[in-house]
C-alpha cells in the first residue's frame, strides 16, 4: 500500500505523531537529561571542593602585617616577628614564615579567617603548619591557637578563651610535647596519650585532624603519630557511675586481712631489759669512791633484748575485703554523639612565650579536607624539607671543617711553642 503524502497518512503510520515532532520531543528530552547530568555533575563536584577556611603562606611579602594583628594587651612586653626563611632553605621566597626574633619575651598576634567556621557538623576540621626550630630552642612554645569570633585581637593574652590549642611545646629535656587541647563547656581539656614533638632545628609538619566520627589523628611531617577516639582520649564527659557521696562503711564491716593469734603466748624469757651493766668494764684503779662517788659500769645494748612482744598475724577468716562505697548513676552524667562539633572559629593566633627566639611559622592551613592537606603538605613541606635537609647538611659539613681546621691550627701552635720552651 503505497504511503499517503498527507498528513493524516503520516500520523497514522507514526501512531498520530510526525516523525519531526517526535524527534523535536525526543531532541529536547535528551537535553533536559544533558542539563540534569549536567548539574548533578556541578553538585557533586562543589559538594567535593574542599572548604579553606585559611591559608597562610606569607608569600606576599611585607603585606602580612596587615592581616596579622599585634596584641596590645597591658602587663606584658611582646616580642617582635618578621618574615624569615632562616639560615638554611630549599627555596628563599617559597620557605619564608613569621619568625620570632627578640628572646625572652611573649608573642601574640592573630590574624581572620578568609571564610570562618560556622558549624563543622558532618564535617572534618583539619589544623596544619609547619614549625622550624632554628635557634635549637630550650624553653619555648611553637603551637597556635583557634579563637572564637569573640576574640578581642588587639587584648588577645594568655587567658583568652580559645576553641583549640595545637602544637610542639618544649621545656628542658624531658618537657618536649605536642600538645592538643579542646575547650570543652568552658574547661580545657589536654590529651591523655604522650605525642613527643621534634626538637631538632629542621623544619617540621604538625597536623590535627577532628572527624565527624568523633575520631582524631595528629600528623607529623605528614605521618601518622597518633590517633584514637575523643571520648577515650581526653575527659570531655563526666562517668556515668559514682561512689556514693552519702555511703559510709558499716560499723561491723572487717577489713582487717591479719590478726593476733589467739593461741600465741609470749616466751618466759622473753622480757629483758634493753641495756645492761657492761660486763667487761672494770672500776679504775684510781677511782676514789669518797670522792667520786660509787663507781657504775658504763651501760651496753642487751643481745638478748627482743624489743615488745607481739603475737604472731594469722590469716583473719572474716576479712571482707577493703570497703568500697556502692556506684551509683552521676546526676551530672549526659551523653555527647557529637564532641567534634565546633560552632564558631574565627581567629587563629600565635599565643606562646619563648626563652630564645628563632622559630618560624609557615604554610597555616585551616580547612575541612583532610585529603587536601595531605596533599598541600606533599606540594609545599615535603619538598622544602628536602631541600632544607640538604642546605642544612651542606652548613654542616663546612662548619665542621672550619672546626677542624681551627683544631688543627691550635694544635700547631701549642706543638711549636712547646718546641721554642725545649
Amino acid at each position: 500500500m503505497p504511503l499517503s503524502t498527507g498528513s493524516s497518512g503520516i500520523n497514522a503510520e507514526y501512531g498520530g505523531v510526525s516523525p519531526t515532532s517526535q524527534f523535536v520531543v525526543s531532541s529536547s528530552s535528551s537535553d533536559m537529561v544533558r542539563r540534569v547530568v549536567l548539574s548533578s555533575l556541578l553538585l557533586a563536584l562543589a559538594l567535593c571542593e574542599p572548604t579553606v577556611y585559611l591559608r597562610e603562606d606569607f608569600a606576599d611579602g611585607d603585606a602580612w602585617s596587615s592581616r596579622w594583628v599585634q596584641s596590645e594587651h597591658d602587663g606584658k612586653t611582646f616580642g617582635k616577628l618578621d618574615l624569615s626563611a632562616g639560615e638554611f632553605f630549599h627555596d628563599a621566597e617559597k620557605d619564608v614564615g613569621l619568625k620570632t626574633m627578640e628572646n625572652a619575651r611573649f608573642y601574640a598576634v592573630s590574624t581572620e579567617f578568609s571564610t570562618p567556621v560556622e558549624s563543622t557538623e558532618g564535617k572534618t576540621l583539619v589544623a596544619q603548619f609547619s614549625v622550624k626550630h632554628e635557634q635549637k630552642i630550650d624553653c619555648g612554645g611553637g603551637y597556635l591557637k583557634l579563637f572564637p569570633s569573640t576574640l578581642d585581637q588587639k587584648q588577645m593574652h594568655g587567658e583568652s578563651p580559645y576553641n583549640i590549642m595545637f602544637g610542639p611545646d618544649i621545656c628542658g629535656p624531658s618537657a618536649r610535647r605536642v600538645h592538643v587541647i579542646f575547650n570543652y563547656r568552658g574547661k580545657n581539656l589536654l590529651l591523655k596519650k604522650e605525642i613527643r614533638c621534634k626538637d631538632d632545628e629542621l623544619t617540621h609538619l604538625y597536623t590535627l585532624i577532628v572527624r565527624a566520627d568523633n575520631t582524631y589523628e595528629v600528623r607529623i611531617d605528614n605521618k601518622k603519630e597518633q590517633s584514637g577516639k575523643l571520648e577515650e582520649d581526653w575527659d570531655f564527659l563526666e562517668p556515668k557511675e559514682i561512689a556514693d557521696p552519702e555511703a559510709t562503711q558499716p560499723e561491723d564491716w572487717d577489713d582487717n586481712p591479719f590478726l593476733d593469734d589467739p593461741e600465741d603466748t609470749k616466751p618466759e624469757d622473753w622480757d629483758q631489759a634493753e641495756t645492761i651493766p657492761d660486763p667487761e668494764a672494770k672500776k679504775p684503779d684510781d677511782w676514789d669512791d669518797d670522792m667520786d662517788g660509787e663507781w657504775e659500769a658504763p651501760v651496753i645494748n642487751n643481745p638478748d633484748f627482743k624489743g615488745e612482744w607481739r603475737p604472731k598475724q594469722i590469716d583473719n577468716p572474716k576479712y571482707q575485703g577493703e570497703w568500697e562505697p556502692p556506684m551509683i548513676p552521676n546526676p551530672n552524667y549526659f551523653e555527647d554523639d557529637k564532641l567534634y562539633l565546633q560552632k564558631d572559629i574565627k581567629f587563629v593566633g600565635i599565643d606562646i612565650w619563648q626563652v630564645k627566639a628563632g622559630t618560624i611559622f609557615d604554610n597555616i592551613l585551616i580547612t575541612d579536607d583532610e585529603d587536601f592537606a595531605r596533599q598541600v603538605a606533599k606540594e609545599t613541606f615535603e619538598v622544602s624539607a628536602a631541600g632544607e635537609k640538604e642546605k642544612k647538611e651542606a652548613k654542616d659539613e663546612v662548619e665542621r671543617k672550619k672546626r677542624e681546621e681551627e683544631r688543627k691550627a691550635r694544635e700547631a701552635e701549642e706543638a711549636a711553642a712547646e718546641a721554642e720552651d725545649e
